[in-house]
């Protein structure tokens, strides 16, 4: 797809009104996008450490991958998860959280993607994550 005729990352965003919820934002860096999570109170799962929830976690991991799909693909048509497995490596503490993502595969019908997010350095990772999709 040409640049001319990409979504802009806002667009990416109307996609996914659970990406809006979680407060997630989008920036293009060297022509790839990456994504941003600010630190809200709510996305606390841990109080004790403070630590961001896990599942938020993973479902900022599945928008970014969703969201780089479609901005790599010709089609708007969203993916559908097939298969979505992360490792958790160390604690999202309670601050910012900021992800990439790299496509493994893309085919006619189903494409992997791999989403790592970290906070203070991308070699720190946060977490890591394998997710397969169906293209439509």
């Amino acid at each position: 797809m040409s640049q001319s005729t990409q979504l802009s990352p806002e667009a990416l965003l109307d996609f996914s009104p659970y990406a809006r919820l979680i407060g997630m934002k989008l920036t293009v860096m060297d022509g790839d996008l990456r994504f941003f999570l600010p630190f809200q109170q709510d996305n606390i799962g841990n109080d004790q450490l403070p630590a961001l929830h896990g599942g938020l976690i993973g479902g900022f991991m599945e928008m970014a991958a969703i969201m780089h799909l479609l901005w790599i693909r010709e089609s708007h048509a969203v993916p559908r998860t097939v298969d979505f497995s992360i490792d958790y490596l160390r604690p999202g503490l309670a601050r910012e959280l900021f992800a990439s993502c790299s496509v493994t595969k893309h085919g006619q019908q189903i494409a992997n993607v791999q989403v790592s997010v970290w906070q203070d350095t991308p070699e720190k990772p946060v977490a890591v994550a394998r997710a397969h999709f169906l293209l439509d």
